[in-house]
């Protein structure tokens, strides 16, 4: 079975950061592309950022590009998402998914708030 477990998120001020994780199993991690998605309160999902499986390209949404970084661990099937000058519009539920995939976790909360 397909399980992927968020963690990392929190309250946070306006500047500040944080590192989300996703831990994957129940699949052969390291062979799949993965995603950060995130679900802003009232909105859709919307796609933040892109890594292949073998960490040699990644992509990134326009409003986080250069305040974010994905990066993973194929031997420690983890994702991880390095969130740095948080903005209040970066407040959302984020969660982790094979790229071209729905999430179907439960996501970690990501609060930018003074």
């Amino acid at each position: 079975e397909v399980q992927l477990v968020e963690s990392g998120g929190g309250l946070v001020q306006p500047g500040g950061s944080l590192r989300l994780s996703c831990a994957a199993s129940g699949f052969f991690f390291s062979n799949y592309p993965m995603s950060w998605v995130r679900q802003a309160p009232g909105k859709g999902l919307e796609w933040v950022s892109h890594i292949s499986s073998g960490s040699d390209g990644t992509t990134y949404a326009d409003s986080v590009k250069g305040r974010f970084t994905i990066s993973r661990d194929n031997a420690k099937n983890t994702l991880y998402l390095q969130m740095n000058s948080l903005k209040p519009e970066d407040t959302a539920v984020y969660y982790c998914a094979k790229s071209g995939f729905p999430p179907s976790s439960q996501g970690t909360q990501v609060t930018v708030s003074s």
